[in-house]
């Protein structure tokens, strides 16, 4: 079961919206109240999955590699014997593209190469025969796409680990790496904070090369399409003969040629230091970075350094990531991390646009239970932030003190400050003082650190996750200025005019915003334009209505929106894909913010909201909308149906004539 997933008859219903306006008549989306029921519905639902405790966890759903690495670890720390593995394998199973054979980044999606090769190795060890459908299916798909040695880094470390590839075709992550001077324009205080966490423990292993040599019928030789891939890595070389790949190649071969030396005396040193600072960060968390592929890595780094499998630090990390693990019959799907502060956060927020504040128990409560979670710790961000800076700020997990980021901060700051009450208050001013630190020199904010873009580390060998980086992104910096127009700042504020000028410079053609964290375009556009109405930017300037022209050309004739993360890779599908609530409610109230409730396209989307919600209160949303890293991880965030489209109609409820 879901955290936070509880019986709608336990909680208190709904008391009677405060402040509501009166709904003309001539409103066709409200005549006889039909928004105002709608919105009353959505509240008692979202009302009904509130915790004990306070706060909401929706369930987190990320793609198959989740259940695919959990088997690939088990056999590799040789717990193979896990009588949940099978339950694992049946949803893997079920995750399967039944036309094209490939497991997927998300509904919809194309084939991906790494999902694929993972999910068939993985069933393949589970005993499911080569020679069926699925699996024949499967590899004749990785062989039409250049074979198994294509694969990215995160995914040859596990091949490597179970003999299937030679680490000299994985690149390397040396481990002195964190003896580096700060001046180094290579440093792990100029990486995300996500980095971080996942070349900490892959150094250790890149250094050990644990391998646990498999039978050779439990390979997956079938899946590569050069044979001589031990004596010959694959390398794909930049076809430009001088490029920042191709040198990162050339310094990665010495990197191996070194390794082979043995002659490494700052090995041990650099070593000891990985190990502190893995235990470390594990305090006042819920494992390494609090997220999966860490979560997975800190386990196999950990026994490479000879911890026992009695030992408390890798017992608490192993309890940890079975934490993750949602069983329903004969399943087990597995969660990347917990969201529960940024579910309480938005449900919060959402539920003061419906009207409500502390004066209602269940909004008190989750007030009170985000101010007991503000972080109170110095973390990684203080290492790029000068001068005394009191810590504050939200995380997005139950438990990751070492990483409080700007827009869980802004978002649980914003409901703090609109639902009320004293403490609230100072707690939110807190918080909102430590954002203010971590605005970046080009007036935008980025997630978890005070950076600046640092455009060569993204060919570094091991950064193909592409996302090494955690620059400024106009998504986060709307939400922040949106939280700041509530704390009472105005367009003339230094802070708001250099971020006001970094949102200029990064307004796409059409008009809009790219998303870092959602999909894509809608969501992008949705944060800023929301930010700037709320900051105070006069929304009759034309760069303003020119986002809102082309919100307008791709809301669908029937009110909606709808984006793929196909855009990520494509960016001349903006605006495109199936309709959801969630970016409908985007949408909307980007409309809102420019135009005003009383827009026609505003009243057609508040339409489509009504028509379009069950019966239990909540929507339909089988699609991803949520962003982990572009291009390579997304996510369905299962109470969006919810949070949004309550936000939306209640606000269009609030603003109405």
């Amino acid at each position: 079961m879901s955290m936070g997933t509880f019986a709608a008859e336990t909680q208190e219903q709904p008391a009677p919206l405060r402040n509501r306006p009166h709904i003309p008549k001539h409103s066709h989306a409200d005549r006889n109240g039909h928004a105002e029921k709608t919105l009353h519905k959505a509240v008692a639902a979202l009302l009904a999955q509130q915790a004990p405790e306070g706060h909401w966890c929706g369930e987190l759903e990320g793609d198959s590699i989740l259940q695919s690495e959990y088997i690939l670890l088990k056999y590799i720390i040789e717990h193979e014997d896990d009588p949940r593995l099978p339950k694992i394998a049946n949803y893997l199973r079920g995750q399967q593209c039944a036309d094209t054979g490939a497991w997927v980044q998300y509904p919809g999606a194309k084939p991906d190469l790494n999902a694929t090769v993972k999910a068939y190795f993985a069933l393949k060890l589970l005993g499911d025969d080569i020679d069926g459908p699925h699996m024949a299916k499967a590899r004749a798909l990785v062989l039409s796409m250049g074979g198994a040695e294509r694969c990215n880094t995160y995914t040859k470390f596990y091949l490597a680990a179970l003999g299937q590839m030679h680490y000299d075709a994985v690149p390397t992550i040396p481990p002195e790496m964190v003896l580096l001077p700060k001046w180094f324009y290579f440093h792990l205080d100029k990486v995300s904070a996500w980095s971080r966490t996942m070349i900490m423990p892959l150094a250790i292993i890149s250094s050990y090369r644990p391998i646990r040599q498999l039978p050779e019928p439990m390979g997956i030789m079938e899946l590569y399409t050069n044979h001589d891939y031990q004596h010959r890595p694959f390398v794909e070389f930049d076809k430009r003969l001088v490029s920042w790949k191709n040198m990162f190649f050339a310094v990665d071969k010495l990197l191996k040629v070194w390794h082979k030396t043995k002659l490494m005396p700052l090995r041990r040193p650099a070593l000891r230091r990985i190990e502190h600072w893995i235990l470390k960060h594990t305090r006042h968390s819920d494992g390494l970075g609090a997220i999966f592929p860490p979560m997975v890595y800190i386990i196999i780094a950990l026994r490479c350094l000879g911890y026992d499998k009695s030992d408390k630090h890798l017992m608490r990390a192993e309890r940890q990531l079975d934490e993750l693990m949602i069983e329903e019959g004969d399943t087990i799907r597995i969660q990347p991390c917990f969201s529960p502060i940024w579910d309480t956060g938005l449900a919060a927020y959402a539920l003061t646009d419906a009207g409500y504040d502390t004066e209602h128990k269940d909004v008190a409560r989750a007030v009170d239970w985000l101010v007991s979670k503000e972080c109170k710790m110095v973390g990684d961000w203080k290492a790029n932030v000068g001068g005394k800076v009191e810590p504050s700020g939200w995380y997005f997990e139950f438990n990751n003190a070492y990483y409080p980021d700007v827009d869980d901060t802004a978002m649980v700051a914003m409901a703090l400050k609109q639902a009320g009450g004293s403490r609230a208050v100072e707690s939110a001013k807190r918080g909102v003082t430590w954002m203010l630190a971590m605005q970046n020199d080009d007036g935008g904010w980025a997630a978890f650190d005070r950076t600046i873009n640092r455009p060569i580390l993204e060919h570094i060998p091991f950064a193909d996750h592409n996302a090494i980086q955690d620059p400024s992104c106009p998504d986060i910096t709307g939400r922040t200025l949106e939280c700041l127009g509530y704390h009472g700042f105005k367009p003339t504020d230094p802070n708001v005019i250099k971020a006001v000028q970094f949102l200029k410079s990064k307004q796409e053609e059409e008009g809009c915003w790219f998303g870092r964290w959602g999909v894509n375009y809608v969501y992008g556009t949705w944060q800023v334009v929301c930010g700037l109405q709320v900051v105070g930017v006069d929304m009759t300037e034309p760069w303003v209505r020119k986002a809102g022209r082309w919100l307008k050309s791709v809301q669908k004739e029937d009110g909606s929106f709808g984006e793929s993360a196909d855009t990520y890779e494509d960016p001349d599908l903006k605006g495109q894909g199936p309709s959801t609530p969630s970016q409908t409610s985007w949408g909307v109230m980007g409309l809102m913010a420019i135009y005003g409730p009383d827009d026609p396209d505003v009243k057609r989307g508040i339409r489509w909201l009504c028509d379009t919600q069950l019966e239990s209160g909540t929507w339909d949303e089988h699609w991803f909308t949520g962003t982990g890293f572009p291009r390579m991880f997304y996510l369905r965030y299962h109470l969006y149906r919810l949070y949004f489209p309550v936000m939306c109609v209640g606000r269009y409820l609030r603003l109405v004539d």
